[in-house]
């Protein structure tokens, strides 16, 4: 007998609850919660009610919709100051880039009109040390030759050319402390010739070349 009662019980209570779940699904239907409405087209023909078919605010734009609109509007404006930034770092590496080229350019122009001026002056002593190197050896011929042949040799000569190698022996006698042989040749010369030449050498400066 008991557990008849206890059965019958059990049955009343899981009526009761299908009876709850099925409301609850009707009503949450009908408020447009959840979409059931195929299931229970019926239920609302028999009883004359018309399902909620309008979406509510809170369905269309919950607030966790506007929430992560913010965040994402948010990061864009981030982003968008990012890219700002990142546009005026490349804008002034590329002007200190031009800047740096334009350094590069003038001392490379530097530097190589440097090498042209090296260049210039090593060519300018070369010639000046091998127009010293001949004048030193005119004067040894010069000074080992008899006076009278040395100025046979002179007269063939301009007479700056003249000048320069008498200038040398002078230089050299000087070195090898020697009596320098300018004199005697001027003694052997052309007297109008001679007179010229020590003109000459007393008027203008020494040259290099």
């Amino acid at each position: 007998m008991a557990q008849g009662s206890g059965l019958g019980k059990s049955i009343v209570l899981l009526i009761l609850i299908i009876i709850m779940v099925l409301g609850g699904l009707l009503w949450f239907d009908y408020l447009g919660v959840i979409n059931a409405k195929k299931l229970f087209a019926p239920a609302y023909k028999l009883i004359g009610l018309k399902p909620q078919t309008s979406v509510t605010a809170t369905s269309s734009k919950p607030l966790t919709a506007d929430l992560d609109d913010d965040r994402l509007a948010k990061r864009l404006e981030a982003l968008d100051i990012r890219t700002q930034e990142l546009d005026k770092r490349e804008g002034d590496i590329a002007k200190g880039e031009t800047q740096y080229d334009a350094v590069m350019q003038e001392l490379e122009d530097r530097r190589k009109a440097l090498e042209e001026r090296e260049a210039t002056f090593q060519a300018q002593l070369k010639k000046y040390e091998d127009r010293d190197a001949e004048l030193a050896k005119i004067a040894s011929y010069w000074y080992n030759m008899p006076p009278k042949t040395a100025v046979a040799e002179i007269d063939k000569m301009e007479d700056q050319d003249v000048i320069d190698v008498f200038r040398k022996e002078d230089e050299l006698a000087t070195l090898g402390r020697r009596a320098s042989m300018v004199s005697v040749w001027f003694m052997n010369m052309d007297p109008e010739r001679a007179a010229r030449l020590q003109r000459k050498m007393t008027n203008k400066p020494q040259k290099l070349d």
